[in-house]
């Protein structure tokens, strides 16, 4: 990478740093800050990444940062699409498709995700790739972060890996697998016919999973809109919960959010989430 563009990229984190106060991206702002906007190591904190390693990218040091560094970034700094792109030709990495796991965050989703505090709540694409989640949602789910390619959609996972089924009771399967698969059709046929990403997974579904060929041969469609749920918590057990959507105008972005099903002792049980929020899990999301 060019020193001249190390340098751009350099100035443009630390003009986009200090566009941000630190209530927008749920931080407390205290009575002694020195700068209008974040710091350093807030960046570096809801990036995700060390402190060092930001302080030489706002030097114009270091090594080139990768696509998934780069969607942190975005994504902690609330970048436009126009900015992020920006972002990924200042370090010399090309612009990723929508619909992966660098995917663009709608905007005005990772802000309702910020004041969500209280309950678990994550984006995903439409192929439900798990773009962002919150602390609760990580310890409901999982942390998705590490999944790439094909494995970092669910619904892939839900077909070709049994591990991902844990998540459901086994006698609620099958309704989980018909409503997945009905949920890609429908996602699938709303992209553009150039789009390849969701027409390869389809083909790749087909080749690897008998039991999706069967149901995607039913030619079902249904969006999951608003679901009622039963989660296994490998801690906390059974939960019953409902599951609230809310689309981006496109279509390619969820904002998921899960509440206690009335009548069930799964408030309480959400309550302490909290508690054991740092524990590894071992769960996946549907």
């Amino acid at each position: 990478m060019k020193a001249t563009k190390y340098a751009e990229l350099g100035a443009f984190l630390r003009s986009r740093r200090g566009r941000i106060r630190p209530e927008e991206v749920g931080l407390v702002s205290g009575p002694r800050r020195r700068v209008p906007g974040l710091r350093r190591d807030e960046v570096a904190q809801l990036a995700g990444a060390s402190v060092d390693y930001y302080n030489e990218l706002e030097r114009g040091a270091g090594s080139q940062p990768s696509e998934q560094m780069l969607a942190a970034l975005a994504r902690a700094l609330r970048l436009t699409a126009d900015e992020r792109d920006h972002l990924y030709h200042l370090a010399d990495r090309p612009v990723p498709v929508q619909g992966g796991f660098s995917s663009h965050i709608h905007p005005g989703m990772l802000d309702l995700l910020t004041r969500l505090t209280s309950t678990p709540a994550q984006v995903i694409t439409d192929l439900h790739v798990t773009l962002v989640q919150n602390p609760l949602a990580v310890a409901l789910l999982g942390d998705q972060s590490g999944f790439r390619g094909r494995e970092a959609s669910f619904v892939h996972r839900w077909f070709t890996d049994p591990e991902a089924r844990r998540i459901y009771p086994e006698e609620e399967h099958a309704t989980q697998s018909r409503a997945f698969a009905a949920d890609l059709r429908a996602a699938a046929a709303r992209r553009d016919a150039r789009d390849t990403e969701a027409s390869s997974m389809v083909a790749n579904l087909l080749h690897r999973s008998p039991e999706f060929a069967e149901l995607w041969a039913e030619h079902d469609v249904a969006f999951r809109r608003n679901d009622r749920k039963r989660l296994v918590h490998p801690a906390l057990g059974v939960l019953d919960v409902n599951c609230l959507n809310l689309f981006s105008e496109d279509g390619r972005q969820r904002l998921l959010w899960f509440t206690p099903a009335v009548g069930t002792d799964s408030a309480d049980k959400l309550d302490l989430l909290t508690v054991i929020s740092t524990q590894p899990l071992t769960g996946d999301p549907g």
